[in-house]
């Protein structure tokens, strides 16, 4: 069996942070789909950590860096690039971490994909009803 490459998601956060954590976990979904291991530290330690408090944000960003110094890459998701995610691009280039740049185009299916998505999960839902 071989392992699947460690990939350190960066997208942005602050903002909007429902459509960017959205945004998040469809970049996770896209680098699991090519046979990676998506790691999104902006996904999980809000869920444990204030951002707004300085000694939490400085903890989150000391635990992102230790997570990131065991990726084997480091993908640039979307577009836009905040302050944060420049930090970890200048974090990876330090740790001779390979960077790849992901366009939101890769990372979202085609509308139509979608709605289709959608709809199989709808009917899998869904009993059989046997017609006579």
């Amino acid at each position: 069996m071989t392992e699947s490459r460690l990939v350190y998601i960066a997208s942005p956060y602050a903002g909007d942070v429902e459509r960017n954590v959205a945004f998040a976990k469809d970049a996770c979904r896209y680098a699991a789909a090519q046979g990676c291991t998506p790691v999104a530290v902006h996904l999980l330690y809000p869920q444990f950590l204030n951002d707004r408090i300085p000694q939490e944000r400085e903890a989150g960003l000391k635990m992102g860096r230790r997570v990131l110094a065991v990726c084997d890459e480091f993908w640039l998701c979307g577009e836009r690039m905040s302050a944060g995610m420049r930090a970890e691009k200048a974090e990876a280039e330090r740790l001779g971490i390979p960077i790849r740049q992901v366009p939101s185009s890769c990372i979202f299916p085609a509308p139509n994909q979608r709605e289709q998505e959608k709809h199989e999960e709808e009917v899998s839902g869904m009993e059989e009803i046997k017609l006579c």
